[in-house]
């Protein structure tokens, strides 16, 4: 279960864009789903302690872990929360081996790594099938392995929660069909609760089991993935044909508005 009511507005200088968002979702898998620039990552950046909200409160499984009321803000690394960015943001002086033990060091040099941490990073290693890869540096391998690199940092920690940016954008269509497939594998049998950002209703037919869509700063409701119209062109025809269904579900109490 997570819970995000949060508020910031950003000055003119840096685009006067207002953020504004609410809902509650118990389900294990969410995409949120909008046009660039609809407050999706800011939301992600939020709940994953890498932006601070003006106002409000965000909890993950009855955890609270901000409310400007309360004066809670608890830092990423206490989390619990395990985040891969669009272009997987591999630390490019450090080994394979050395970015997936890296949030388990707590900034000690990977040298002093316990034993613990050792047997967990050679499990993930094995877990994603990148052991062979271990003394390798990100600018060797390909963008398929970086992105199961990422996935196996950010698991390392044995996070609540999973935050996926677009973690397909970057891979060409035949790579995205087939690491698309491999990442949801991968992820059910890691068992983390996700949410993942993206724009192509793909992602939302392999992960979702609830959409949440995004516009101009704001949550505007959200659908059960069946009832996701799926429209395999363009994202302006994919959102025009959802605004145009949003009636219908609304009508028969499958679309579901705010706090639910």
């Amino acid at each position: 279960m997570i819970e995000i009511n949060i508020e910031h507005s950003f000055p003119k200088g840096m685009g006067a864009f207002s953020l504004k968002v609410a809902f509650g979702a118990s389900e294990r898998s969410l995409c949120f789903f909008g046009h660039s620039g609809s407050g999706k990552t800011l939301t992600l950046q939020a709940v994953a302690g890498l932006f601070t909200p003006a106002a409000g409160h965000i909890s993950i499984g009855g955890r609270l872990v901000f409310d400007s009321e309360k004066k809670i803000c608890l830092p990423a690394r206490t989390r619990r929360i395990g985040y891969l960015a669009q272009n997987y943001a591999l630390f490019p002086h450090l080994t394979v081996r050395e970015n997936v033990a890296f949030g388990l060091l707590q900034g000690r040099p990977f040298f002093m790594a316990g034993h613990k941490v050792l047997a967990r990073v050679g499990e993930l290693l094995e877990l994603f099938e990148i052991a062979h890869l271990a003394d390798q540096y990100p600018g060797r391998i390909s963008g398929g392995q970086k992105q199961r690199v990422g996935l196996a940092r950010a698991l390392a920690v044995r996070p609540d929660m999973l935050l996926l940016d677009e973690p397909f954008s970057a891979l060409d269509p035949l790579m995205r069909k087939r690491l698309r497939a491999q990442c949801k594998s991968l992820l059910d049998r890691a068992g983390a609760p996700a949410i993942i950002i993206t724009h192509d209703p793909e992602d939302v037919a392999v992960f979702a089991e609830r959409v949440v869509i995004f516009e101009g700063g704001r949550a505007k409701g959200s659908v059960a993935a069946e009832d996701f119209p799926l429209v395999r062109n363009s994202e302006n025809e994919q959102l025009r044909g959802l605004a145009l269904s949003l009636a219908n579900m609304e009508g028969r109490g499958a679309y579901r508005g705010l706090f639910a």
